[in-house]
């Protein structure tokens, strides 16, 4: 299978599995990532989501053979491009923190999927990219998404020039949240995994939910917003349940 599920211990695993073609991504690829994520969102004893790639890469690129052979035909164009901004929505709009656990290469549209995560953290000798323009291609549909985890003139030069980043700068610009050696990454991602899914699963899917509803809100909107939430978050039963750990201190 070109997309590998598995869930235990509050952790939906989804491994991009296509180590042959560096996981570069498919139409097929793309929907059963799309089923992935609505199965971890109906299983209730998952708290958090982590995306990883098989092999040497994470995902070095969309599968290219298949992109072109949609170049002249405009509505199979329409129908895979939005396919890919649909995962990319989906993603956005999981109820659940979903985390990339980069090593290798991630390029184009696998780093499309990893700036689409709520969370990166990539080993030391991990690459990312959006060389898209070096193919007189464009990073479109993840431009949305990369103008708001970096400021304007990284996204300009990231999207005109298509070179890679090394993790280090990756971090330095605010693109990925963590970077760990290379001997130590896949025990740190299962160290990070596990403390995210051990924390609240009610307060972490408040928290992102509204820290991408209030983006592009007025501030004034914004504030109105956090005190709804606010609200919301002390009817829940796990605010009650860690208050009460807590008062017993």
């Amino acid at each position: 299978m070109s997309i590998e599920y598995a869930a235990a211990g509050g952790v939906a695993r989804i491994t991009l599995n296509r180590p042959e073609k560096r996981n570069a991504i498919t139409s097929e690829m793309m929907s059963a990532l799309s089923e992935s994520l609505q199965r971890a969102d109906e299983d209730t004893t998952v708290r958090v989501l982590l995306v990883r790639g098989a092999g040497k890469d994470f995902c070095a690129c969309l599968d290219l053979s298949e992109v072109l052979q949609s170049a002249e035909d405009s509505p199979s164009a329409l129908t895979s491009a939005r396919r890919l901004g649909h995962l990319y929505i989906a993603m956005r709009r999981h109820p659940k923190p979903i985390i990339a656990a980069v090593h290798g290469r991630a390029l184009g549209g696998g780093a499309g999927i990893a700036t689409a995560a709520d969370l990166i953290i990539a080993a030391e000798s991990a690459q990312f990219g959006y060389p898209e323009v070096k193919l007189g291609f464009i990073p479109a549909i993840v431009a949305t998404m990369l103008r708001r985890v970096v400021n304007e003139r990284q996204a300009m030069e990231l999207a005109l020039t298509g070179e890679p980043l090394s993790a280090s700068r990756a971090l330095a610009i605010g693109l990925i949240n963590r970077v760990v050696p290379d001997a130590a990454f896949d025990a740190s991602v299962e160290s990070y995994v596990a403390a995210l899914a051990g924390q609240s699963a009610t307060a972490m899917s408040m928290s992102k939910t509204l820290l991408y509803e209030t983006d592009g809100m007025s501030f004034e909107a914004s504030i109105e917003a956090g005190v709804q939430a606010n609200i919301q978050s002390r009817k829940t039963d796990d605010f009650k349940r860690g208050v009460e750990r807590f008062l017993k201190k």
